[in-house]
C-alpha cells in the first residue's frame, strides 16, 4: 500500500525530473546544440515537459515563435528526435535518458479563445 507522503515524492520527482529535461532542451535549441536541418530551434518554445511515471520517456510541448507552422515543427523534431537526445544525454545526469515525444502546445490558442469569449461577454 502506498501512502499520501510516498505518492508526492513521486510527483515531486516527476515534476523536478521534468523541469531540469525542459530547460535543458530550451538551452540545446537557444544554442543550437542539437544540428537539426532545416529548422532554427532558436526560434522553438519548450512550455512544458511531462514525465512519464517510469521517466524513462518524456512529453515536450513545444510552439515555434509566431505560434506559426507548428505542426511541421513538431514533425522536424520528431523525425530529428535523436539527434536532440544525444544532445540532451550530455546534459542530464539521470538513470534513464528519457525517450522524447514532442507536442504541438496549444495551450496559447486555447487562452486565446478564453480571453476572447470574455471580452465578447464584456462588451454585451
Amino acid at each position: 500500500m502506498i501512502n499520501n507522503h510516498s505518492m508526492s515524492n513521486v510527483n515531486h520527482r516527476h515534476l523536478r525530473v521534468g523541469e531540469l529535461v525542459k530547460q535543458s532542451l530550451g538551452q540545446i535549441f537557444l544554442r543550437n546544440e542539437a544540428k537539426i536541418p532545416s529548422l532554427n530551434t532558436k526560434l522553438v518554445t519548450v512550455t512544458e515537459v511531462k514525465m512519464s511515471s517510469d521517466l524513462k520517456s518524456a512529453r515536450a510541448y513545444v510552439i515555434p515563435l509566431g505560434g506559426k507552422e507548428s505542426e511541421k515543427t513538431v514533425n522536424i523534431l520528431t523525425e530529428f528526435s535523436h539527434l536532440v537526445r544525444k544532445a540532451l544525454s550530455k546534459k542530464l545526469d539521470t538513470k534513464f535518458l528519457p525517450k522524447l515525444h514532442f507536442v504541438e502546445d496549444k495551450s496559447f490558442d486555447y487562452a486565446e479563445r478564453i480571453e476572447k469569449l470574455i471580452k465578447k461577454n464584456k462588451s454585451k
